[in-house]
């Protein structure tokens, strides 16, 4: 007012104000009414598996070193270290051309023996047919019979020196046991080569085993039975097919080796990671929320719960490990019979639009 008059403004200003409260009424009401109609769940104890969690460590379960079995050169290597190879892939050729002539001579030898062999069983069946007419002696007959046992005899010795000299020439290519991957090589190519002497080392990738070691005090509930799980690198698990406990324990650390077998195949795991088992043994009681329930802020972990008028009220806890079925569970924070929001962000949104 100026002079005893009032200006437009002044007019305006007290309708201003009374449209400012109105919208912050409607926003509370409407916030108010939002969290009230939150979905919320009770919660109460449920008997869930107790866990017993470990460090163990990938290894492979098939894990070889190939040695020579023949004295010759090396003339091929086609696979370095890091390679894979197939099962039954050329790894080592040696230098076979005196195994193959020792070989074409066994060979020459073993027909020569089974001809003579014939032979022998032919002119036997003719002296035998003689000695029955009493055409022949007696001695010409047993001198048949010698005859024919001693080219028996020889094929026996020609077979028995083919078997032999065949395997050493087979032995002059070196095939992978298994497939894999090569993580040593012993031997270059051109060095001369004695029985026994290393070639390759390789691993299977595709059957894994984890090792681990229990500390004395957690051998008496693993014995009793349970499952096992593996926790992978990419969040998933798998069940630990074979559970071995070795029946003593390590002297200097007192705890037991474990084994446990892996499904056959590729896991994304590999020899010499770290992973987490987890055995499963008897239950336990425990207060289970879903995981969208749990809100975090910073270094605070809670959830919502619903109070005796109906708004939901941010709660710090203390949460435990995750199930199988995404539900966490709280091992400080809640009580038996609580209402928690099943929905924290949407509970967070509606405290937010309540406050305008």
């Amino acid at each position: 007012m100026r002079n005893g008059s009032f200006s437009a403004s002044d007019h305006r200003r007290p309708v201003v104000r009374a449209s400012f409260v109105l919208v912050w009424i409607a926003v509370f009401v409407a916030g108010g009414a939002c969290a009230s109609d939150l979905s919320t769940l009770t919660v109460n104890t449920e008997w869930v598996p107790r866990e017993r969690v470990f460090d163990g460590l990938v290894e492979a379960e098939r894990r070889s070193t190939v040695s020579s079995q023949v004295a010759a050169r090396i003339e091929e290597l086609p696979f370095d270290v890091d390679d894979y190879v197939e099962r039954g892939d050329l790894i080592v050729r040696f230098r076979d051309q005196q195994a193959a002539a020792d070989l074409k001579q066994a060979e020459a030898a073993d027909r020569e023996a089974r001809a003579r062999l014939e032979q022998a069983e032919a002119n036997h069946e003719r002296i035998r047919q003689l000695h029955s007419q009493e055409r022949i002696s007696q001695a010409d007959m047993d001198g048949s019979t010698a005859d024919l046992q001693s080219a028996r005899a020889r094929v026996e010795s020609t077979g028995g020196a083919l078997l032999g000299t065949r395997e050493r020439f087979e032995n002059t290519i070196v095939r992978a046991p298994f497939a894999g991957i090569v993580v040593e090589r012993h031997v270059e190519l051109g060095e001369m080569a004695t029985p026994g002497t290393p070639l390759m080392t390789g691993l299977s990738l595709e059957h894994l085993r984890i090792v681990l070691d229990v500390p004395q005090q957690d051998i008496g509930a693993l014995r009793s039975g349970g499952e096992a799980w593996i926790d992978l690198p990419d969040g998933d698990s798998i069940e630990a097919q074979d559970i071995r406990i070795f029946p003593y324990a390590e002297a200097t650390t007192h705890t037991f080796r474990a084994r446990l077998g892996l499904p056959e195949g590729q896991h994304g795991i590999y020899p010499g990671m770290w992973v987490k088992v987890r055995f499963l043994t008897d239950k336990e009681e425990a207060l289970l929320v879903p995981a969208t329930a749990v809100v975090r802020r910073s270094e605070l972990t809670g959830v919502y719960v619903r109070r005796e008028d109906g708004t939901p009220r941010l709660r710090q806890v203390r949460l435990g490990r995750q199930l199988p079925d995404g539900r966490l569970m709280v091992l400080a924070g809640l009580e038996p019979g609580e209402e928690v929001v099943s929905d924290g962000d949407a509970a967070r949104r509606a405290l937010l639009g309540s406050r305008g």
